[in-house]
């Protein structure tokens, strides 16, 4: 549900088994002297770290660990794999060497779809403070669904092992039934716009409180649903914020183009095209006419069985409930002229009221602090012409375009696990968006402007391993691709 504020009731409750073995690490938050205090067992300096309770947290627990990274944090139960599952390569390196301490919580919520720490409750959140601070603050949200610590691998890691404070939130609703939370249409997604707002300004706060001093810089990031927020933060709360990097955010306008107008059309499309015979090559064309790009086919068998169907239907009923009436989320796979089949979804004939429910989450490009953004040129489950090829335009209409820059990614898709599958085809993102946080920070602390917005070309020869560690936004050209232009 939206953001209800009420006196902390809740008494904290363990993890189970796991949490008994961690409880010697473990205390509730209550404001602890630090001043003077010895390291603990192993170098862990949890004596020394002042345990300040999270602002607006209705519960919260903190342990003292001496790793933060998944390198420690799977062992010991303070992440969970299945949150970040398939977002990255298998090869991708984890840094190690992070102590510190990790507050978990939630933030009053009536909804309990989160079931992470044993807590069935929403708006679940973890701040991450290592030891060695570098005097920053990275805030995210979650992609898809998932929960609160679905970033670890991709972002958390990497920015922990730069020195920064991490935070993130499970956005308020997890799951494929997100949609149940809320009362009107559209309020669940709206719901994950205040958590990370909210979030953002607890974890500000408890950074200046442990660290005395507050974070020099607050950067707002996160991929697919988790850009969305990042983009949607820096138009309607730049003041939180120093800049931020979109990592293929998904794009809600009123006018569209949204998924709810390119995914029908796939769903009516593939399985045309899949069975093959005279109608193969006219519905392979009205995909690509949909945004799914030529040179994209071979990713297409596997978006229809595990995304495409999935996402319209659940996403259509956030926002369009009264599409199929009674039923919830649709008819899995239904053919086209089957009665409410998503199939069939004309997103252009729906009642006024859906619009009105996507206004209410929807982008305008007027962002107020510098942005990245970068998004795979084969990417189709938001495919980039449909996508942030749009919002780039959107951003350039807003007169903004010289806080933003904005890099396609040649060969990149929605998900990096993909890249396994078909390292011939694909290369990964998360390389391509250290690289964009790196040049944020230098856009931030010294001034120097990241290359102008262009397509970052796969590189010829280029092996699998290369393309895991590297990926420099200098090369391509200088020059805005042309679908970017007005």
């Amino acid at each position: 549900m939206r953001l209800t504020f009420r006196p902390p009731t809740r008494s904290w409750r363990h993890l189970g088994p796991a949490g008994l073995v961690l409880a010697a690490l473990t205390c509730t938050l209550t404001p602890t002297p630090a001043a003077g205090a010895p390291a603990g067992p192993g170098g862990i300096h949890c004596p020394r770290l002042t345990l300040v309770r999270v602002p607006g947290a209705e519960h919260q627990r903190a342990a003292c660990l001496s790793e933060l990274t998944t390198a420690g944090t799977v062992t010991s139960g303070h992440t969970d794999p299945a949150d970040w599952a398939g977002l990255t390569p298998k090869d991708l390196a984890v840094p190690s060497g992070v102590p510190g301490i990790q507050i978990d919580g939630y933030f009053p919520d009536t909804s309990t779809t989160n079931t992470n720490n044993g807590w069935n409750h929403d708006a679940q959140f973890v701040i991450r403070l290592p030891d060695r601070w570098n005097g920053g603050l990275v805030v995210a949200g979650t992609p898809g669904n998932r929960e609160q610590y679905a970033n670890d691998r991709a972002i958390a890691d990497w920015v922990l092992s730069r020195g920064y404070a991490y935070a993130a939130t499970d956005k308020g609703n997890t799951g494929l039934a997100f949609y149940r939370d809320g009362k009107k249409p559209g309020d669940a997604i709206a719901e994950w716009n205040d958590r990370l707002t909210q979030l953002t300004r607890a974890a500000r706060a408890t950074v200046a409180r442990h660290y005395h001093r507050p974070p020099s810089r607050t950067l707002v990031t996160g991929m697919s649903n988790g850009g969305y927020l990042v983009r949607w933060q820096l138009e309607n709360h730049p003041g939180l914020y120093d800049g931020g990097v979109d990592w293929e955010g998904t794009l809600w306008r009123s006018d569209g183009p949204t998924l709810l107008n390119f995914l029908p059309e796939a769903l009516r499309n593939h399985p045309v095209y899949a069975t093959g015979g005279e109608d193969a090559d006219a519905a392979r064309k009205a995909l690509h006419s949909a945004g799914f790009p030529a040179g994209s086919e071979f990713l297409w068998p596997y978006h229809h069985k595990v995304y495409w169907d999935l996402t319209q239907r659940i996403y259509r009923e956030e926002l369009d409930p009264g599409f199929d009436g009674p039923t919830e989320a649709g008819t899995p796979f239904c053919a086209p002229g089957t009665p409410a089949c998503d199939a069939d979804y004309d997103y252009a004939s729906r009642p006024g009221e859906v619009r009105r429910a996507v206004e209410k989450i929807a982008l305008t490009g007027r962002i107020g602090k510098p942005l990245i953004t970068l998004h795979g040129t084969l990417d189709v489950l938001l495919p980039i012409a449909q996508d942030s090829d749009v919002y780039a335009r959107m951003v350039r209409r807003a007169g903004r375009d010289q806080l933003h820059r904005y890099y396609r990614i040649e060969g990149g898709t929605h998900t990096d696990a993909l890249v396994d599958t078909y390292p011939e085809h694909l290369r990964p993102l998360t390389p391509c968006h250290r690289t964009a946080f790196t040049a944020l920070e230098n856009w931030l602390m010294a001034g120097h402007r990241p290359p102008a917005s262009h397509t970052v070309p796969m590189p010829g020869r280029a092996d699998p391993e290369t393309l895991l560690n590297a990926c420099p936004l200098e090369t391509g050209g200088d020059a805005a691709h042309p679908s970017t232009t007005p």
